[in-house]
Order: C-alpha cells, then structure tokens, then sequence
C-alpha cells in the first residue's frame, strides 16, 4: 500500500507529518510523492490566515481530483477549526483534527475496509492536557524536534489556541529519549519547535522552563548546532540568554514576533510587551551576542491601525537590528475578537502597507548579508539543486555554493562567501 501527503504550514505540521509517515511506514506502507499513485493521501492543513484555509480547501480538493480511488485524510489545524465545511468536499474520508494523530492507521483501516464508511475524528482541544507523543524520523539534514503544543496567550488576532489548545508540554524524558536517537542517527543541527516554546514547563507547575528542555538536548544529542525556533521577547530570561552566549553550540539566531511597532495597536493586539521593552532587548542581544541575527513578524492594517500608527511602525521596524521581516496583511479569523472589532482596514490599504514593509525587510535582509562577504563561515549542507549546494549559517543566512563531488549532504563544509546571490549569498568551498 502507497500512501502520500500533502504539509501546508509551519515547522510543527512539517514535524507532525514526519511523525505520520512514521506510523505508515511502520505498518508496511511505501511513502511516495505522487498523490495520484498513492491508495492513501493525507493533507496536514494550516488555518493561521484565511490564506491558508483558502489554499488547505483548494489543496483537498484537488487531490480528491487527482485521485478519486485513493482514501482521502485531512488533518491538522484547519480541519480542527471547519471539520464540517471539509465534510462538504467530495472524496473525503476522514478527518482528524490536533489530536488522535496516533490513530491516523488504524482509522485508515477502518475506511478500507468500509470505502462508505466516513469518519469525524474531532474533538474539543479544551479537553487536552496532556503532549500527544508521536514516534518520529526526521527526513531533512536538519532534525525538527518539538518539545511542545498549545498556547496560553489568546492574543486578539489569532485563531492558534482556539485550535491547538493549551500548553502542553514534552517530557523531558521523552525529549532525551528522541535526542539520543537523533545522535545516533547523526544529526548534526537540531531545531526546536513548538506552538508557544517559550511557555514550555510552564503547565507541570514544578519550576521546570525552555532552559531545561535546551539543556537537555545539548547533554543527550551533542549536537553541533541547536536552533531555537519562535520565542516571544517576553519570555527572553536571563538565564536563557546566559545560556545563548555561554554555549556556541546554541545558533545565534532568533525569531522574535514584533507584530506592531505601535504601543496603541500592540494593546489592542493583547501583546504582553511594549516597543520600550522589545527596543532593549534587542539592544541587549546585539550588544551581548556576537553577530547575531534577529527575525520578526509583523502585521499590517490591523483593526484601528490609522497612518500615525502605521508610521510609527515604520520608523520602529527601521531602528531595530533585524535581519529579516516576515510581513503579514491582518487576516480576519471567526471566533477572535480582532474580527469583530470595528474600524476594519480595507484591502488596499492593507497592499500598500505591507508592500512598504516588505521593501524594509529586504534592505535589511541584503544589509545584513552583506556583512558577511569576506567572511569564512560553516554551513551544513542540506540540498542540492541546479548545479548549487545550498545550507544555512549559525546566523541564518542562506548560502549557495557551486555543486561538488566532495560535498556530502549532511555533512558541516566551510566556505568563503563572495557576493549577495538568489535570497542569501554565494560561496566557494573552502
């Protein structure tokens, strides 16, 4: 039997998709790429924006399209926020939203045996406390490894834990247990990530924090590299910084979600911070950690963002050391109490303005870049295409390299990097 997926979304459904195949290929099915030769897809959707769900919808029926024989699976955050709206689409048969994943065969089986039987497998993530355990392999030269699920936050605009649920977070046996296979299996960068990473411990209620799950991977993996996905300035203690410049093996990379440069739109955002606290703490990171790289997000046209507020935005953005900017357009999503808060902005304004932002994050992307022409630096190689080798810097910065025979994908090469090239730079082997 030949089964097939489909990943839309973020670093966490990627690694749930992984954990899947697992399952699959542990109950002897072949994992292929082609939806139209499998005789089992899954789509393991996003509902982050209403971008997303649109392109989750048009993602399920297509392959209902493309393989009408095939038992249809939708899973993941979408079909836990619209299971009836997916019920709708012709082909499928069953849906599964952010728990249950573990079931995902034996369900499967279920409808083989019965191709007129269809299953709702949906729940109320209110009712779950507890981390959903999923045996994983990675598939990637670099290891995802999610530590945690859920969020607390309830931030305005988002839909995320009306559909992940609460924190829940993973035992630190069970990280140590996956570490040390990670280790054996040779990994040599980790990436940690989760819904809410940074509330990590928080839901054992015994003091246990992000610190001891990093902790943790650096004693049972080794790794050469450790990546810290997204993580609210808020909770950037000092003990996890300490630990950022105290260890090279922790990339000094981070992603800190800004989502407005405006103190009036970061409270009606429900943000826990103010642009004062994001400022010196971005101040305190460049200032404490050598070369280090700071992403962001940020979201445009947000209810009651007026030109002042979107030009204090600006100038913010401008200020601050970030190496890259991931831009959205406010997305209304039901349920939350950004949509139906008056004074909505309208579609044009909303283009423009992240068009503006767009053009800051990319002088910033090249600014920060150019920094390193010159520079010797490492990379793991992780694909080859077209000729080039291709793999991240410690600081995140994606770097080309012609294609040779000596690299290995995997493996940590030094190179030279000599100019601004595609969306990094390009780099000769050392």
């Amino acid at each position: 039997m030949k089964v097939a997926f489909y990943t839309l979304g973020c670093k966490v459904n990627q690694y749930e998709t992984e954990a899947m195949q697992k399952l699959f290929g542990a109950a002897g099915y072949e994992i292929v790429a082609e939806i139209e030769t499998a005789d089992v897809v899954v789509v393991n959707t996003c509902t982050v924006t209403s971008l997303s769900s649109q392109k989750s919808r048009q993602i399920i029926r297509r392959a209902a399209r493309a393989n009408e024989n095939a038992v249809l699976v939708v899973v993941g955050c979408y079909a836990q926020n619209q299971p009836q709206e997916i019920s709708k689409i012709e082909g499928v048969d069953i849906i599964i939203g952010t728990a249950e994943r573990t079931k995902i065969v034996e369900l499967v089986a279920q409808v083989l045996e019965n191709r007129s039987e269809k299953i709702l497998a949906v729940g109320n993530v209110e009712n779950i406390s507890e981390f959903e355990e999923l045996p994983h392999t990675p598939h990637r030269t670099r290891a995802f490894l999610k530590i945690e699920d859920g969020c607390n936050n309830f931030c305005s605009y988002c839909i995320i834990p009306y559909v992940r649920g609460r924190v829940r977070s993973r035992r630190l046996e069970s990280i140590r247990a996956e570490c040390l296979q990670l280790a054996k299996d040779g990994y040599k960068e980790i990436v940690l990530t989760g819904i809410h990473i940074g509330a990590y411990g928080k839901d054992f209620h015994d003091g246990t924090n992000l610190v001891d799950a990093v902790k943790t991977v650096l004693e049972a993996a080794n790794p050469a590299r450790l990546r810290l996905g997204s993580l609210e300035s808020a909770e950037m203690t000092d003990e996890l910084i300490e630990l950022i410049k105290s260890d090279s093996r922790i990339c000094n990379h981070l992603h800190l979600p800004l989502q407005s440069g405006s103190d009036e739109i970061l409270k009606l955002m429900h943000r826990p911070y103010t642009t004062k606290n994001f400022s010196e703490l971005t101040a305190r990171l460049v200032a404490e950690i050598p070369n280090i790289s700071i992403g962001t997000d940020l979201i445009v046209g947000f209810p009651n963002e007026t030109e002042k507020n979107f030009e204090e935005t600006v100038e913010f953005i401008k200020s601050q050391p970030f190496s890259k900017i991931h831009v959205f357009p406010f997305s209304a999503r039901e349920g939350t109490i950004a949509a139906a808060m008056k004074n909505q902005v309208d579609g044009v304004t909303k283009k423009l303005r992240t068009n503006r932002a767009l053009e800051i994050s990319s002088a910033k992307e090249k600014s920060f870049a150019e920094k390193l022409i010159g520079e010797t630096v490492e990379i793991i190689a992780e694909t080859e295409e077209n000729n080039f080798v291709d793999g991240l810097t410690k600081n995140y910065v994606r770097v080309y390299i012609p294609a040779n025979p000596k690299i290995k994908l995997g493996e940590i090469i030094s190179v030279k990097i000599e100019k601004i090239f595609k969306n990094g730079v390009l780099a000769n082997l050392i």
